[in-house]
Order: structure tokens, then sequence, then C-alpha cells
């Protein structure tokens, strides 16, 4: 009987009540306010504190820019399709009407095709400089080189001695007292420092050297922005310029083992001074000869 009457309600006086197989004019008004409140508030979330703590090298900077240009391109589009769906919701609620078919536009569909296309790969352009600074641009030969080996669940940082040189290092060597296998029997291995943590001289160039002895890790320090794998079997060079003192977290941000969340250490950006009164103080150790020898 309902069907029928939907069929038999004449057209003019639809235009005097209320069609009696109409959809709710509330819901669909209460749907289009819901979305338009839910996009306000993602907008204001968005922009009301800052995303990340403070970088503190020109790499994070210009990462930190790239997000930003990604965030408003990206949140536009967001706010407008919202606002469509919206207005989209309420514009073309039910009335009781016939519904209509439409093949929508391939004119349409082409150009939202290639808008999206030129969009990613304009960000994908624009951002590659910023990649390649890190993985294919060499560090300074001055730079100072820190070896890092990870392991479950650890970080050591190997630094050369005073004759600027790694000692040879062999896997079979590598003990819970020899994390890294350095071999005695190398001379330039007796000056070389393996720590469980990482110093570094403010406004001076430093390359990292990554390793692995087991599964992959991962580097991460946020407020450089830098993140590498270390992998196991490979050896993978990145570096940075820190430009402001203070530590900061290290942390592993693979999923290694059941003990992941224990591993992490800790940056110490020093200032040239303070960074060398710290180098004597972690060798001073293994300079002294234990009483009674």
């Amino acid at each position: 009987m309902q069907a029928r009457a939907c069929l038999e309600f004449p057209g003019a006086e639809a235009m005097q009540r209320k069609h009696p197989c109409a959809g709710s004019t509330t819901a669909a008004v209460t749907l289009a306010l819901f979305l338009l409140i839910f996009t306000l508030v993602t907008v204001y979330y968005f922009l009301a504190k800052p995303w990340f703590p403070e970088p503190i090298n020109e790499m994070g900077r210009r990462i930190d820019a790239q997000f930003v240009n990604t965030l408003w391109i990206t949140g536009i589009v967001f706010v407008a399709s919202q606002l469509g769906l919206a207005w989209a919701v309420f514009r073309y609620r039910d009335r009781g009407q016939r519904a209509t078919y439409s093949h929508g536009s391939n004119k349409m569909e082409v150009i939202w095709t290639l808008a999206t296309v030129v969009m990613f790969l304009g960000l994908g352009i624009h951002s590659q400089s910023i990649w390649a600074s890190l993985h294919f641009t060499q560090a300074p030969p001055d730079a100072l080189k820190i070896e890092i080996t990870g392991e479950q669940f650890a970080f050591n940082f190997r630094y050369a001695g005073a004759d600027g040189k790694f000692g040879v290092s062999k896997p079979e060597l590598m003990r819970a007292s020899n994390p890294v296998g350095l071999d005695p029997s190398d001379a330039a291995t007796v000056d070389d420092l393996v720590l469980p943590i990482m110093a570094v001289p403010v406004n001076e160039p430093v390359e990292l050297i990554l390793r692995s002895k087991d599964v992959t890790h991962a580097f991460n320090v946020r407020e450089l922005r830098l993140r590498q794998d270390m992998v196991p079997g490979m050896v993978i060079r990145v570096h940075f310029t820190a430009e402001k003192t203070g530590t900061y977290e290290i942390a592993c941000v693979e999923l290694c083992g059941l003990g992941h969340q224990r591993m992490r250490s800790f940056l110490q950006v020093l200032s040239r001074p303070d960074y060398e009164k710290w180098l004597r103080d972690q060798a001073a150790p293994m300079d002294e000869e234990p009483p009674g020898q």
C-alpha cells in the first residue's frame, strides 16, 4: 500500500505538502552539520599545536617545510571535499522524487586524475633534493666518523682513537665484552672507543657508518629528522650537522624483537671543548692500569 501511495501521489500536491515517501530532512541536515563540524575540528587540531619538536639541523628545517607544504595542499583538498560532501548530502536529500542514474563525466574524471598525478609528482620532485642531500651527497672529508653497530637490544658507538683510524673488526670475535669484534692483533684497535652513548661537537659535520649484526634495526633522532635502517650485511652511511647543544633520544624504530622497547640511547651535542673533555673522560678508564699491575 505504501509503494502504491508513492506511485499515485499527485505531482501538484507534492508542492503543497510533504511527499509520503520522502526521507527525513532532519537526518540530512544532521549529517551535513556533522561533516561541517568534523572538518572544522580537524582543521583546528592540525593548526593549534606544533607537530614535531624543534629541529636542530638544516635538513630538519627543510623536511618540516616540505611537510607543511604537503599539509596545506592536502588540507585544502580535504576541506573542499568534506564541504562538498556536506553540500551534496543536503542538496540531494530524499524528497520522494524519482531516482535518476548518472554515468558521470569522463572529462571531470580525467581532470581530477591528472590533478592528483601532478600534485603527487610535484611534491616528490620538490622534495627529492632533501633525500639526495642525505643519501647521494657525501659527507665532507673532515667529518667526524662514528661507526654504529646495532644488536638486540643496544646501540654500540665506535670512535676512532688518536690515530684517526678504525681498527680491524671481525664478526667471529664478537662477544658480550667485545660487541663489535675488535681484533686485538691490530694496533689501530688499541685506542678505539666502543661506547653505549654518543656525543658530537656542535656545528661540525658528522658521518655515521651504520651496521647491524643480527636483525634490521633503525637509527632515529627526532630532532635531526634522521631515520635510517641498519640492515645486516650492509654498511650504510649518512651524515648530519647538529646546530644546537643538548641531549636527544636515539631510538630504534624497527620492531626488532621482544626487547625492542629497551633499544634506546642518547645523543649529546656539545661544544668543541666539552666534546674533547668528554672523549678524554671516556678513554680514561681504558688508559688506567688496574690496581696492583
